[in-house]
């Protein structure tokens, strides 16, 4: 007997699993598959590189929904299974088995891959990445007292997995490429202050290096040879050098691919009946005017709900700004807003940027892009206001921790 058509989902993470939630509480009462490659129902990621990773949390407080949840929605999850390709001239979504499943309505939430390592030796046994539940669980085993880790790639995921290694007694040393860690991502003024957090730790911080080749033995890694001779004892190698947004299926069917997949501001595709969400979506901001592809946690926690929403009909649009956060050691921050590399004029800081306890403005002029908040709590929903208001502000007042933040908005 052929499946029920219904709206099917392509991706087995947060995104997938928010959506087809967000189908059932605006009133969809008609079948709702997910179809994920990975064998487990979907689950958050955050805690891979955080307190799943740390052993501060358990293996179910990743998940999404109990699996009951599925049951009790009439959601079907198949699992460990992959969508090889989109007909849609027909409406359907082809399986690895050759199966074809019609939709009505299909929901791409792809999600990433990391990039991997284009060296001699990235194929050796412990030169490892981030992305899966499995992933994390080989790192842990791998962070033990004493040991030698080398990480490559000084972003978040490199400085988180960075900071659970040092917790874990490892002796460690982070490469990049840039003069400091977030360079790119933060600017000279912010960044400076994750490096000096690492320092502290114990870290050993390689700036503006290049890995030439891994070298091990027996199949496994023993050192990272980069490009200026020098060799660096490594029991384990962790790779985070950034994402791919899987469009792999978005390209192959015709559909507009640009960073991502295009979408308009209610997350619909150049294909009809097709939507796009989470790490995978370019999506127009109406508020910023411009395309972003964010690939955080927040972004594919709340932007399927208004998939799900405009594919019900609902002339809804996705306009939250971009937010993420981080816990490093005693560190932990929160930052919302959106500014481009180079994009703004001067940072300005309300309180102890030396004692890690402070809140950062990025400005344009007199106008607040984005804020970050470090061991401040309860604020942040504080400066996304600012942010969103638009409003004119002095840099004695942003800096001040005497004039209360809300009263810099309009």
């Amino acid at each position: 007997m052929p499946p029920v058509t219904g709206i099917v989902i392509v991706g087995g993470g947060l995104a997938a699993a928010k959506a087809a939630a967000a189908l059932r509480k605006h009133g969809h009462d008609g079948p709702v598959l997910i179809i994920g490659s990975e064998g487990d129902r979907p689950y958050i990621r955050p805690p891979l590189s955080k307190g799943y990773l740390l052993g501060k949390e358990e293996r179910d407080s990743i998940f999404v929904h109990t699996p009951d949840w599925y049951t009790e929605h009439d959601v079907e999850l198949r699992l460990g299974t992959t969508v090889t390709s989109l007909d849609l001239a027909a409406a359907e979504v082809v399986l690895d088995d050759g199966e074809r499943v019609p939709y009505t309505k299909l929901l791409l939430a792809t999600g990433s891959s990391p990039r991997h390592l284009k060296v001699p030796g990235a194929d050796l046994g412990n030169v490892l990445y981030l992305r899966r539940v499995g992933d994390s669980e080989r790192l842990k085993s791998a962070f033990t007292a004493g040991a030698e880790v080398v990480v490559i790639g000084d972003g978040w995921i490199g400085l988180e997995t960075a900071a659970a290694a040092r917790m874990a007694g490892a002796r460690v040393t982070v490469l990049g490429h840039g003069e400091l860690p977030l360079l790119k991502v933060l600017g000279r003024e912010a960044a400076e202050v994750f490096a000096g957090l690492h320092k502290e730790h114990g870290v050993t911080l390689l700036p503006g290096v290049e890995v030439e080749e891994l070298v091990g033995t027996d199949g496994g890694v023993s050192g990272v040879r980069l490009a200026d001779g020098r060799l660096l004892p490594a029991d384990t190698v962790v790779v985070g050098v950034g994402i791919t947004p899987n469009t792999e299926l978005a390209r192959a069917a015709g559909i507009e691919v640009d960073n991502g997949i295009v979408t308009d501001e209610q997350l619909r595709t150049s294909a009809p009946g097709v939507w796009a969400t989470g790490d995978v979506a370019n999506a127009y901001h109406p508020w910023l005017e411009r395309h972003i592809r964010v690939e955080h946690w927040a972004n594919a926690q709340n932007q399927p709900a208004t998939a799900a929403r405009s594919m019900l009909g609902e002339d809804a649009a996705y306009t939250r700004l971009p937010y993420f956060y981080t816990d490093q050691y005693d560190l932990g921050m929160e930052y919302t807003g959106y500014v481009e590399p180079g994009g703004y004029d001067r940072v300005v800081f309300r309180g102890d940027k030396e004692g890690r306890k402070f809140i950062a403005f990025w400005m344009s002029g007199r106008r607040v892009l984005a804020g970050m908040s470090v061991n401040v709590w309860d604020v942040i929903d504080t400066v996304r206001d600012l942010v969103l208001s638009r409003n004119e502000v002095d840099d004695a007042a942003l800096a001040d921790p005497d004039v209360p933040l809300d009263s810099l908005l309009p």
